[in-house]
């Protein structure tokens, strides 16, 4: 194999700018085959992206003797279903997070990527973002001295289609598409980046509940967590904040200083040390995915490593489980 062809199953507006274009941006990779539900919204998607084929089921997708490598950027619901089909086909994965609805969807598709030996790749590309592999940088160097504490604070509006009298929520909020509301969604990049951050979550507990009532999963969530490096921290998440309580922000507080930054907003990074404090704007590239698609084609092409893998994505959604206290019967899985 010596380009990577990929197909995309779910060609949704995730795939507009953060990822899609992406694919024919890298070495040796480039984008053959879409497929959405709707063939009309899925041919159009191929035209304005010079993509040469299109398809309305994913299994003639997969099938497609020229598609090699699979992207699977559907809402979590499907995603252990597709990612499935497609590594049985033979075929590697790169999957939309959060990996799937549950920790046990998750555990079969590991099963499934060791039984057929196909890699399975999660969408987690934080961890290969020049902003934040700066603050890794920072915090590894000891700039701001021993770790002794994070605190993460999310909190934003509710979505327009979220308010009394609305005709359509959408599907973040429907935890049988979701898994679980916005905190799915979002807090599951934050965990995963805290872990490859600081290593393993050794314990963690929290709650969630619906405060304001305008759907049926959790608006506001608490977590403390314990790393097996020692480290702790507590997470505030809240999504029915009024528009001007709105707020991201990350502080890692040392034994010599502090690192304040984002996960959502601007990508400011603000160092303290000692006596003096620095600000660093990092912009993100336009394709928000790229850096991590390339790694993740080099490692298809057995050159390189990604960052995060099924077993690495698994950990964020079993987290989350946790904290959420979703009781399921694989909660066996060792923490750390």
């Amino acid at each position: 194999m010596k380009t990577i062809n990929w197909g995309i199953i779910g060609c949704g507006n995730v795939t507009e700018v953060k990822s899609g274009p992406a694919f024919n941006l890298c070495n040796n990779s480039r984008l053959i085959a879409v497929m959405r539900r709707d063939s009309e919204k899925a041919k159009d998607y191929a035209m304005r992206h010079n993509v040469p084929k299109w398809y309305d089921k994913a299994q003639d997708l997969i099938d497609d003797p020229e598609v090699n490598a699979i992207y699977v950027a559907t809402p979590p619901s499907t995603h252990a279903e597709y990612a499935i089909r497609a590594m049985r086909a033979g075929k590697p994965v790169y999957v939309e997070k959060p990996m799937a609805l549950n920790t046990g969807e998750c555990e079969e598709m590991l099963s499934v990527s060791q039984e057929t030996g196909q890699s399975l790749f999660v969408a987690y590309y934080r961890r290969a973002l020049p902003y934040f592999l700066k603050i890794k940088e920072l915090v590894d160097s000891g700039i701001i001295g021993k770790i002794l504490h994070f605190n993460l604070i999310l909190h934003k509006p509710p979505q327009p289609d979220e308010f009394e009298g609305s005709q359509s929520m959408g599907w973040r909020v429907d935890p049988s598409i979701s898994g679980g509301g916005h905190f799915h969604d979002l807090a599951s990049h934050q965990i995963d980046y805290l872990e490859y951050l600081f290593g393993p979550v050794s314990e963690v507990c929290g709650f969630g509940t619906n405060r304001a009532g305008l759907y049926r999963v959790d608006d506001n969530v608490v977590a403390s967590f314990r790393f097996s490096s020692g480290i702790q921290g507590t997470g505030s998440w809240s999504f029915t904040v009024p528009a001007e309580h709105k707020k991201d922000i990350t502080e890692l507080s040392g034994s010599k200083g502090k690192i304040i930054f984002t996960f959502f907003d601007k990508p400011e990074l603000h160092i303290e040390s000692g006596n003096t404090s620095d600000m660093l704007y990092i912009p993100h590239p336009p394709h928000i995915q790229q850096p991590l698609i390339e790694l993740v084609v080099k490692q298809i092409l057995g050159g390189g490593n990604s960052p995060s893998t099924g077993a690495t994505g698994i950990r964020a959604t079993m987290i989350m489980d946790r904290i959420l206290k979703h009781d399921h019967s694989y909660n066996h899985i060792p923490f750390a």
